[in-house]
């Protein structure tokens, strides 16, 4: 029962914040997932909340019964107990069980989020200053650098600091091997609802996967201090079925062609 009213009250709580994809005003708690990876990531973070608010209440309650039970005018006459071996081992017992609790799905969280094995193809991204470049070795024409529209350039509709030039178009459905590094300094790309944040670090490949579930578009930012220019490199994942993303792969092979890039392409299944 007390399980089930915390998880009512967070599911409550957290509903207002239901915005996917994108940011908004007062924004509290996550983005809705749309991998599997954030999936996993929230139900990690509620029994993480669960078992904070029973540490909490608990220990308020302790602190309450100690300072009425124990008060001068309760107790003239203090214990002179200098130790209680049952209470030793229960303070030292119960956080270790409590830890291991925590540690046994971390573990099993790190290893499920590493796993880019099997994927259907796969996404580069490379962090510059202050830009993204992507390149998508599956089909060997389209690579492209993606910079932040200007203020004076937003149109209505469209978020001040996410929008992009040239947006990164994924398929949902298909499991997404993304390759990140840096060019110069140490950049991180972040999608918050595709449970994505990845450090870009100069002569280093670091890898992760996303399996998005819902068409829509996915913002994101730098999350490292990379320089000047930090708040000015956002993410923006147009997702699309399967079908749109071969015809938006045939269209961008064509219009790079035409630039004299070359015109070898490879068939997505």
């Amino acid at each position: 029962m007390v399980f089930r009213f915390f998880a009512a009250i967070s599911t409550l709580f957290f509903s207002f914040a239901a915005f996917a994809g994108q940011p908004r005003p007062w924004q509290f708690g996550f983005q809705d997932a749309a991998s599997p990876v954030m999936e996993k990531l929230t139900d990690f973070h509620n029994l993480l909340l669960y078992i904070i608010f029973a540490v909490a209440i608990f220990v308020m309650l302790l602190i309450a019964y100690v300072c009425i039970r124990f008060n001068a005018k309760a107790n003239p006459v203090p214990s002179k107990t200098s130790h209680n071996t049952l209470i030793e081992i229960i303070w030292t017992a119960v956080p270790v069980i409590i830890l291991v609790l925590i540690a046994i799905p971390s573990m099993r969280l790190l290893y499920y989020t590493e796993d880019a094995k099997e994927a259907d193809m796969t996404l580069k991204v490379i962090g510059n200053q202050w830009y993204w470049s992507y390149q998508y070795p599956d089909f060997e024409d389209i690579a492209f650098d993606s910079y932040m529209i200007p203020d004076d350039d937003i149109k209505p509709g469209e978020l001040r600091l996410l929008e992009v030039d040239n947006k990164v178009v994924l398929p949902i459905n298909t499991k997404i091997r993304v390759q990140i590094t840096g060019s110069d300094v140490i950049h991180n790309w972040a999608v918050p609802a595709l449970g994505l944040k990845i450090d870009a670090i100069p002569g280093r490949l670091n890898e992760g996967w996303t399996l998005i579930d819902k068409s829509g578009t996915y913002y994101g930012q730098c999350s490292e201090l990379c320089g000047v220019g930090h708040g000015f490199m956002p993410i923006q994942i147009v997702a699309v079925t399967k079908a749109e993303f071969s015809d938006w792969v045939k269209t961008k092979t064509h219009s790079l062609a035409d630039s004299g890039e070359s015109k070898e392409l490879a068939a997505i299944e």
